[in-house]
């Protein structure tokens, strides 16, 4: 029996995954919560219990590989691949910033790919590397997260399968509260963010 979005929000708050605060996040918008999936993650009994509830939504005879992007998606993906019974593999970014197949992984033409993240927001980084495993012959067929924080709910022309979809506002520098209110921003994640001169 598929769980509540109730039973991952609040599995995200009890382990601090769920953060309040001033954020600046990797598409370079700001924003008053952050979902830091590596606290729930860090416990491997969350990390096989979100893998099973997010590979029971997503139909195994449509997938060849499981891949996902550093660092966030990794321990998810691998979750999720295990139990679809999938090998898994991962990108990563070559001294131009790009993504790129390193360790000796390969595509074949026409694999099909579930492409899991753990958190999707402006979904910068998921068209990233859909893009590149499209050029590389691949048919992408899933694209899948923990949290979908995104406006549209789809990414390219995939709907997000996600187990808890919330709606978080964020904002440009110009525009954000918590910057003319003063308070302190941090930048939590492992991207940099445009705002500090990155791509």
């Amino acid at each position: 029996m598929r769980e509540s979005s109730t039973v991952w929000s609040d599995l995200l708050i009890e382990t601090g995954a769920m953060q309040t605060g001033h954020f600046l996040l990797s598409s370079g918008r700001h924003s008053d919560r952050y979902i830091q999936c590596a606290k729930v993650l860090e416990h491997p009994a969350n990390a096989a219990r979100l893998g099973a509830a997010l590979a029971e939504g997503i139909d195994a005879d449509r997938v060849d590989r499981v891949v996902s992007p550093p660092l966030g998606g990794i321990l998810i993906g691998y979750e999720v691949a295990r139990h679809l019974g999938k090998p898994f593999f991962f990108p990563e970014r070559g001294p131009d910033g790009l993504f790129q197949l390193r360790r000796g992984f390969t595509l074949e033409p026409g694999e099909r790919l579930c492409l899991v993240e753990d958190v999707i927001t402006t979904g910068r980084t998921t068209r990233e590397l859909l893009n590149l495993l499209a050029g590389m012959g691949a048919i992408p067929t899933v694209v899948a997260g923990i949290v979908d924080r995104s406006v549209d709910h789809t990414i390219n022309e995939f709907e997000i399968h996600s187990l808890l979809r919330i709606e978080i506002p964020t904002y440009e520098r110009d525009e954000c509260p918590l910057c003319k209110d003063g308070v302190e921003l941090t930048q939590p994640g492992s991207r940099k963010s445009p705002e500090k001169g990155e791509r």
